[in-house]
């Protein structure tokens, strides 16, 4: 099959920009390299677009698979993608653009712009926005709970409470760009999808993007997502309000090392470029991986990488540069079938130099624990703070790790660290685990800040004890009732407006229930009595749900 495919391929990948064929020609040719990387994308499948450039020049513009099964249309390399949370480089610099411009600065109080959102008692400052750390909740852990897809924005601005002070951590939050993408329009006067088109698409010659409100639309030679389903495909794309009411960037590889290049390069200007790859600090000092809009970290062979993956339903992107090397590499996927990071990484290894210098020292092994022991680490776990924030360690064949989170590296029979390079937990940076007893552990960040966590009580209700659980409960946060009730197991949760969606519980600890990532916590009044609950996901802290009166 693969064979066969590549006469089709070589034609379909001369249909470019006038400048494509003659960088190909002049470059060391990789080709082959890459076709081998794709080869999981034939006619009858998704596919995707990569495009690399070199100092300026495109050395690989290449396309594989269907952008539409139905039609059996080729993805080309100037076909149209959703490129998820790439985005949000943008939005960030048409927010440095304005501040330039004297239209906002970074410290401004974000309700200085948008004044209907609720006074948290501490000061949200845009460049908290722009940086994950301004602890409001992010909406695509609280749109399931709302059971609609109305627009977002007034979800995000009925909100009482935070994640955490601002400043205080890093959590990644699409509301923050969501009320970003409306500053922009604010104070700019115009539609964010206009100031975008003239202050950064057209200057910069990328021709085929544009910010789109609604994704019905029709858009020439856009590429359909799908996924995977059985041995079949089927159409997985963010339509309407499926999106919150959020709307979508749409572009083509070419468009993207277009924009790279301008960033290498200062045109849309030094402050700006530098700006959106500054790494952001904490309160305390730490600096993150995380800039704005980008992750600046380090690259392979010196040098640093500058990236964002984006997602979109089926659509998958992933964009890189390495300014030290000169080096962009765009990937654009319509499935999930092979993640576009994945793919982007190994297309980047082609292009890398290998790490040079002497072979680091070895270092003494640590004592790690014999892997049979590790099942009694293993549990579900509490933060001994305010907060009550759940987390679970998984043991297994490779050793321990947190749930959603990352392996751990065994650094002696009682501690663990979060090995360098993977730093998707939360705090943005490297920790130790220390377990102080067999109940408990504390996590000890790089500059020395300890947080406990204690193991979860086992409880084991009775029927009766179940029953006092049973009711209506009501977020004027979210806008939604959910009903309470007790089974064989735990409780079910369902919407009053929409009694086939259910959620069932188990308990945990007494007035503690989890189902995968969510917990709900009881709150009781003085006399024992249930009076509410507080629930949290991996996304949203502790929003809280009071009990109506009457009828159970």
């Amino acid at each position: 099959m693969r064979n066969a495919l590549v006469p089709l391929l070589a034609a379909v990948l001369l249909v470019g920009t006038p400048g494509h064929a003659h960088a190909q020609g002049t470059a060391p040719d990789r080709t082959g390299q890459i076709d081998e990387i794709f080869r999981w994308a034939t006619p009858a499948t998704p596919g995707g677009v990569v495009a690399v450039s070199q100092n300026g020049k495109v050395v690989v513009h290449r396309a594989y698979g269907s952008a539409d099964l139905e039609r059996d249309v080729p993805i080309r390399p100037d076909t149209v993608f959703d490129i998820g949370s790439l985005r949000k480089q943008f939005i960030a610099a048409a927010v440095l653009l304005l501040a330039e411009d004297g239209r906002l600065s970074l410290s401004d109080d974000v309700r200085k712009h948008v004044p209907e959102l609720p006074d948290y008692g501490h000061k949200i400052t845009l460049d908290h926005l722009l940086t994950h750390t301004s602890g409001i909740r992010d909406w695509t852990g609280l749109l399931p709970l709302a059971g609609s897809t109305a627009d977002v924005l007034p979800l995000i601005l009925r909100q009482k409470g935070l994640n955490f002070a601002p400043g205080e951590e890093w959590s990644y939050s699409n509301s923050g760009y969501v009320l970003l993408k409306e500053v922009v329009t604010r104070a700019s006067g115009v539609p964010f999808a206009e100031f975008t088109r003239r202050r950064l698409f057209e200057p910069l010659g990328m021709k085929a993007t544009a910010y789109r409100e609604d994704l019905r639309d029709v858009v020439k030679d856009r590429a359909l997502a799908y996924e995977k389903e059985g041995d079949g495909w089927q159409l997985d794309m963010l339509l309407g309000n499926d999106r919150g009411g959020g709307g979508a960037l749409l572009s083509t590889a070419g468009d993207l090392l277009l924009w790279n290049d301008a960033l290498t390069s200062g045109r849309l200007g030094a402050s700006v470029s530098e700006k959106l790859q500054e790494p952001a600090k904490l309160n305390n000092g730490r600096r993150l991986r995380y800039a704005r809009g980008l992750n600046v970290e380090p690259a392979r062979g010196g040098g640093t990488m500058v990236w964002h993956s984006g997602g979109a339903a089926g659509y998958h992107s992933f964009l890189a540069r390495f300014p030290e090397q000169g080096l962009s590499v765009a990937v654009l996927c319509n499935s999930d079938a092979v993640a576009a990071t994945a793919l982007a990484r190994r297309v980047a290894d082609r292009f890398l130099p290998t790490a040079s210098g002497p072979p680091a020292a070895p270092s003494e092994p640590a004592a790690a624990p014999d892997p049979k022991s590790l099942g009694g680490r293993a549990g579900l776990f509490f933060h001994e703070g305010a907060s009550g924030e759940p987390l679970r360690l998984l043991a297994d064949d490779a050793g321990l790790r947190i749930a959603g989170g990352p392996a751990l590296v065994a650094a002696g029979a009682d501690r663990f660290r979060n090995p360098r390079g993977d730093l998707s937990f939360r705090s943005q940076d490297e920790f130790e685990l220390r377990f102080v007893s067999a109940d408990g552990f504390e996590l000890k960040s790089m500059e020395g800040r300890t947080t406990r966590y204690r193991r979860a009580r086992p409880y084991a209700p009775a029927a009766g004890d179940l029953t006092a659980f049973t009711g209506r409960y009501e977020s004027d946060e979210i806008g939604t009732v959910f009903q309470m009730a007790p089974t064989k197991e735990g409780l079910v949760m369902r919407f009053e407006l929409s009694p086939d969606k259910k959620v069932e519980f188990r308990p945990v600890e007494r007035d503690a229930f989890q189902a995968g990532g969510m917990t709900v916590r009881f709150r009781r009044d003085g006399a024992g009595r249930v009076v509410g609950f507080d629930y949290s996901n991996p996304l949203v802290r502790a929003i809280r749900f009071t009990r109506l009166r009457g009828r159970g």
